[in-house]
């Protein structure tokens, strides 16, 4: 189905060349166009609203592949709320404030049953009423976000912000593909809501996919990020909208606005209506008669929230007629009619019985606190994080210690403070060290100027051994199809492989005693293998997982030096000579090599045919010593192209404008990088004025 198959949709089932045809008129291609659309947009509903997919993701993908077909060769028919212009634009330098059509207030808390009882009371006072119902949601964990709909086409997506004003980020919001681009005017009528009208919801990260995401940054050597909630608020804020297009956010809407005013007369009618035109609405809702229907709700969710594939920290309480809320009002700060039941944080005081540092499969080394079991959260917990040394001595923990340790959602639990001036609970006396070897390989520990992290530098350290692997054989690096977690994890754990380079010695018979490998599969993943030597210089060096080295580093180092071994050779001044290489990045190239277990590695490699030379470089010198920044949008070059071109002739570019800066590259709509340097008096030039400086 990738342009060649059958595009099929309910009704119809064209073969996709039919397209080109020129017997078709504008209208019936136009019509064409849409009714692809339209299908594209049930399986998003389908896949990323319902959770409830009818195609595989190959279809999917092909049914998307056709659609940019078509709209590139009918450029004229592309539309601002197809499916493939989610994700445009270039990065921004910065967002545009933009005011809400009525406040976005925070919500008062209760924490106990009582303080909800008086919430009650205070409602039933103001109100005169004691007939309420009470519209009860979970307490999502994310980020609120304010959509804005015109004619039924998305307008703009609006942060929190202080609650008056916030950040315009519609472009990134494009990106999730939980939040409607459009909703067709049929649908909106019969869910009863305008063709103009306003959602509000909150933005969040599946637990899922934030653990995945922390993995990868682990194994590129970056810092992970602490929770689900920041993630998602750093996410939503990227000046680049291709990254958020990358990490799977979820939309859920929980209000409906028409003209900064509620439109429904009851809170329940609204999350029905929104359901019905096509927006993520969280099902586990209740309609509560009472507050003894209310705590019942509470009571359930404390106990089922753990399962949930998300984070949340209570249960929102809203009164559901309209007309109430309306007569019930506002404080300076929050809603009178509604409140947030706030769950108390899962910990419990403990004794820490032993400190352990622990590998992780990047080679950092946590340490952790072995502790009197103890239950926290329906689960006994006899182990803690204590993450870095910089924590351990910010909480002055010791052996011994007596602490208070908590624990949320499936998130590994922490120390967050040492019990003092309790005489039944004295303060340990023995102070915890992180060894100078690995406790898994003998390896060198080090930690890196400036960092929290102590590692181990052994590539071959059977800890990371497994994650190592992926790393190498993945498409990016050595091509290695095949050679999956499964496959890894039997190599590993049999002994067959214990680094990379014992890839290169498996033989057939070595395959065909693990378990679903047949001699077909086995031959295939040897051809895979030994096609893999044959790939250039930039590969092998990112395949050896140095930290922070990544695709584009390793090729900078292969055209500066030219081979692996001037790279090994290289002092980290050296090094420092590479493009885009820091301090940072040449010490941690010399680590890594100066560690006896990594230069065993390389010999062996070698020995397995891998290429280690590769063509070296020669760059200009016309603006060797020139600093460049880009900024705005470049009609003749794309960024990349313009970066390429300073880089070939000795420049270097620059992300901020300095004191140190030769020359800022201005396109159309440059913005902040353009006022600091006519500030700074820094040259400003076109993109012809660069092609001059280049020659």
């Amino acid at each position: 189905m990738h342009g060649q198959g059958l595009l099929r949709t309910e009704n119809w089932e064209l073969p996709a060349a039919h397209y080109n045809s020129p017997v078709m008129s504008s209208s019936a291609i136009e019509k064409k166009i849409e009714a692809l659309r339209e299908k594209i947009r049930h399986h998003e509903y389908r896949y990323y609203v319902l959770d409830a997919p009818e195609i595989s993701d190959a279809e999917f993908d092909a049914l998307m592949n056709e659609l940019k077909r078509l709209e590139a060769e009918h450029p004229k028919l592309i539309t601002r709320d197809s499916p493939t212009q989610r994700v445009g634009g270039k990065p921004r330098e910065g967002f545009v404030k933009a005011k809400h059509s009525s406040p976005m207030l925070s919500l008062d808390n209760a924490y106990s049953e009582e303080e909800l009882r008086d919430w009650e009371r205070r409602v039933h006072e103001l109100s005169g009423r004691t007939d309420i119902e009470y519209m009860c949601e979970l307490k999502l964990d994310g980020m609120s976000l304010a959509l804005v709909y015109h004619d039924g086409r998305l307008e703009r997506g609006i942060t929190r912000g202080d609650g008056n004003v916030g950040e315009d980020v519609t472009l990134n919001v494009r990106t999730v593909r939980s939040v409607p681009l459009s909703v067709a005017k049929d649908k909106l009528k019969k869910a009863g809501i305008p063709a103009d009208f306003e959602v509000r919801g909150e933005m969040l990260m599946p637990l899922a996919a934030f653990r995945k995401l922390n993995e990868e940054r682990e194994g590129q050597g970056l810092a992970v990020f602490a929770n689900p909630r920041n993630f998602t608020a750093g996410t939503v804020r990227q000046l680049d909208p291709s990254i958020t297009a990358q990490r799977r956010m979820n939309y859920f809407a929980y209000m409906l606005l028409k003209d900064g005013r509620t439109y429904f007369d009851r809170q329940s009618k609204a999350m029905d209506a929104m359901e019905a035109a096509g927006f993520k609405v969280n099902p586990n809702r209740k309609l509560a008669k009472n507050l003894t229907e209310v705590w019942k709700f509470i009571q359930s969710w404390e106990h089922k929230r753990e399962s949930l594939p998300y984070e949340i920290d209570g249960i929102v309480i809203k009164v559901d007629r309209t007309a109430w809320q309306q007569e019930l009002g506002f404080t300076g700060k929050a809603p009178r009619w509604a409140i947030a039941y706030k769950y108390a944080a899962r910990g419990a005081v403990t004794q820490i019985e032993n400190i352990v540092p622990q590998v992780g499969r990047t080679g950092k080394l946590t340490p952790v606190a072995w502790l009197k079991p103890v239950p926290i959260g329906g689960t006994t917990v006899s182990r803690a994080t204590l993450h870095n040394m910089d924590e351990i001595e910010r909480l002055g923990v010791k052996i011994g210690d007596w602490v208070e340790v908590e624990r949320g959602g499936d998130v590994i639990p922490k120390v967050v403070k040492v019990v003092e001036d309790d005489k039944d609970r004295p303060r340990g006396d023995q102070q915890f060290e992180m060894p100078e070897h690995c406790p898994v390989c003998g390896g060198n520990v080090v930690r890196t100027p400036g960092e929290v992290d102590h590692r181990c530098v052994n590539a071959n350290c059977p800890a990371k051994l497994q994650g190592t692997i992926l790393h190498f054989a993945s498409r990016h690096v050595m091509d290695i199809d095949g050679l999956g977690e499964v496959l890894v994890n039997q190599l590993t754990e049999r002994g067959l492989v214990k680094n990379v380079a014992d890839l290169y010695k498996l033989t057939k018979d070595d395959l065909l005693q693990l378990e679903r490998m047949g001699e077909k599969s086995a031959e295939n993943v040897l051809a895979e293998i030994e096609a893999s030597k044959r790939l250039p210089l930039e590969r092998v060096i990112y395949g050896l997982g140095i930290r922070f080295v990544g695709e584009r580093t390793a090729q900078f180092l292969a055209e500066h030096f030219g081979s692996l071994d001037a790279v090994m050779k290289a002092s980290a001044e050296e090094l420092e000579e590479v493009n885009e290489v820091g301090p940072r990045i040449a010490e941690s190239i010399v680590e890594f090599f100066a560690d006896e277990h990594n230069r065993k590695l390389v010999t062996d490699l070698r020995k397995a045919g891998l290429t280690f030379t590769g063509q070296k470089k020669e760059k200009g010198t016309k603006l060797a010593g020139k600093t460049f920044v880009l900024t705005g949008t470049l009609s003749r070059h794309t960024r990349d192209e313009a970066k390429k071109m300073i880089e070939d002739a000795g420049g270097r570019v620059s992300g901020s404008v300095s004191k140190k800066t030769d020359y800022v590259v201005a396109g159309s709509d440059a913005g902040s990088k353009l006022d600091k340097a006519r500030e700074l008096g820094v040259s400003v030039v076109g993109e012809e004025e660069l092609e001059g400086l280049v020659g």
